[in-house]
């Protein structure tokens, strides 16, 4: 069998069964089933994917076979391959997780069936985003999960879910926008969208027809990877969602942006002229982001600004534009999928069982031990602390940033270990708070993991378990994404293009 077959199986299989879901509107149990058993087969697809891409380099398959190279190219590289097999991992553990209490929480919300197409139409836009071998096709993959995240993020109706749905809205249609200009004098200018063909035309036109465009791309990815001064729309947008959406968009989305950044600078401007902007935009996402998680009094919007925060150290790799500052980036874009995930799964169950995210309202909650050692492991990987893989990728970022003789980039190396402690401090101050601070005299709760479903308890086990065993894997994944990013800098994206082409 070719493997080149496989290549778009990731984004139609998801589109199959999200027909078949709907389907299912009057059996919710079923479309869980579905829905798992089908991200669990793209998941093991992609782990295929991933090990021969690495064999053998990218995988490509142009679909329509158009002539001259017309038409639609997905390609599998080290890069995209293991991203698809990152987020269809995550996507095919929280799925079990919405009830109708989470997706409906009035009794005029929508209905809980309404959940699982939506989110496998996300996960397809997810995947055809990492596969797209053109700006177009990068372009449909993000208007896939934008209208899907548009139905998640409003899940129930509620008024607080709509208000900061709307803003999300807004946010998303206006980079959509930019994109498609952007798209338009892209092709006006050089006549092709192709990540193969476009650095030989970029070569020929004039540098500040070049410099614009590549602002252009820049600031629409900066808004879907919630990049600063781009990012305000993202702490008021998450936290509202039911707790498997939030996790979701904040362990996948804004990554999604990161991976289009990374493309960018890497395929398209692979000489640069904007590394000190891109460093000194690292550098205040870092810390402002940080900052702004130390101000914050509920946990998912803490964690909101963590999020901002850490997109930071995956742009810094970027913005050094060396193979250990891409490998580095790679390596912490995986990590951070995994433990931001997790970290939003066990918010939620913290929210059923304590019946709130409010650390004001919280407390006691350390009776729970499974419960405190679910959050405690992710919150330390997120925080740093050796030997997380989270310690790991920052020592390896840093390292990269040290080698390269700028100011700046020691003062990104500064930025990169106060945001490291800081993020320490916000952690902690949730544990101290929600599990350790005693509860209110009047607060008759019983603390129990009764009152969460089995299957949940192990999916979230099992997700934090991951992040753990990442540690484990560090050696070999680290070598994957400098692999990937030799891939990245050395031609091999172009020429299997060109060989494929019909």
């Amino acid at each position: 069998m070719d493997l080149a077959n496989l290549v778009p199986v990731p984004v139609l299989l998801p589109l199959l069964a999200a027909g078949v879901t709907l389907a299912l509107a009057r059996h919710p149990a079923w479309q869980r089933i579905v829905s798992g058993t089908t991200l669990g087969i793209v998941a093991v697809l992609a782990l295929v994917l991933c090990l021969a891409a690495d064999a053998q380099g990218p995988i490509v398959l142009w679909v329509g076979a158009w002539p001259e190279g017309l038409g639609i190219v997905l390609v599998a590289d080290r890069l995209s391959a293991l991203l698809v097999l990152v987020s269809s991992i995550v996507t095919a553990i929280v799925v079990i997780f919405p009830s109708r209490r989470d997706i409906a929480d009035s009794a005029d919300g929508a209905p809980v069936s309404v959940f699982h197409p939506t989110f496998l139409v996300l996960t397809a836009g997810v995947a055809n985003a990492f596969l797209a071998g053109d700006l177009f096709n990068l372009f449909v993959g993000f208007e896939m999960l934008l209208f899907s995240s548009y139905v998640l993020i409003m899940l129930g109706a509620t008024k607080e879910r709509v208000r900061a749905g709307s803003t999300y809205v807004v946010v998303s249609v206006a980079s959509s926008t930019l994109f498609l200009l952007a798209l338009a004098l892209v092709y006006g200018a050089t006549g092709t969208v192709s990540f193969a063909q476009l650095p030989e035309r970029f070569a020929a036109l004039d540098p500040a027809l070049q410099l614009t465009i590549q602002l252009l791309l820049l600031v629409v990815f900066g808004i879907k990877a919630a990049v600063f001064p781009l990012q305000a729309w993202l702490p008021d947008s998450y936290p509202t969602a039911p707790a498997s959406v939030t996790a979701v968009f904040a362990g996948l989305l804004t990554k999604v942006g990161v991976y289009a950044i990374i493309r960018l600078q890497t395929l398209l401007f692979p000489d640069s002229p904007l590394t000190d902007l891109l460093l000194v935009v690292a550098i205040l996402t870092l810390v402002l982001g940080i900052l702004g998680a130390l101000a914050q009094g509920e946990i998912k919007r803490l964690l909101s600004f963590t999020l901002v925060s850490h997109i930071g150290y995956m742009l810094l790799g970027v913005a050094l534009g060396t193979e250990q500052g891409i490998a580095g980036s790679i390596f912490y874009i995986v990590h951070h999928i995994l433990v931001q995930t997790a970290l939003f799964i066990v918010v939620g169950l913290i929210e059923r069982i304590g019946g709130s995210t409010s650390l004001s309202r919280l407390g006691g909650l350390a009776s729970v031990p499974l419960l405190a050692a679910l959050y405690l492991l992710p919150a330390l990987n997120l925080g740093g602390i050796p030997p997380f893989s989270g310690f790991l990728g920052k020592v390896a970022l840093l390292d990269a940033a040290l080698d390269a003789p700028s100011p700046l980039a020691i003062a990104a190396v500064v930025a990169g270990i106060a945001t490291s402690l800081l993020t320490l401090i916000a952690v902690i101050r949730v544990w101290q708070r929600a599990f350790w601070q005693d509860r209110g005299e009047d607060d008759d709760r019983v603390h129990s993991l009764r009152v969460l479903p089995r299957i949940w308890i192990f999916a979230a086990s099992t997700l934090v378990g991951i992040t753990v065993a990442l540690t484990a894997l560090a050696g070999p994944l680290s070598a994957y994404a400098e692999r990937a990013s030799i891939d990245i800098e050395g031609g091999a994206y172009h020429d299997a293009v060109e060989e494929a082409m019909p």
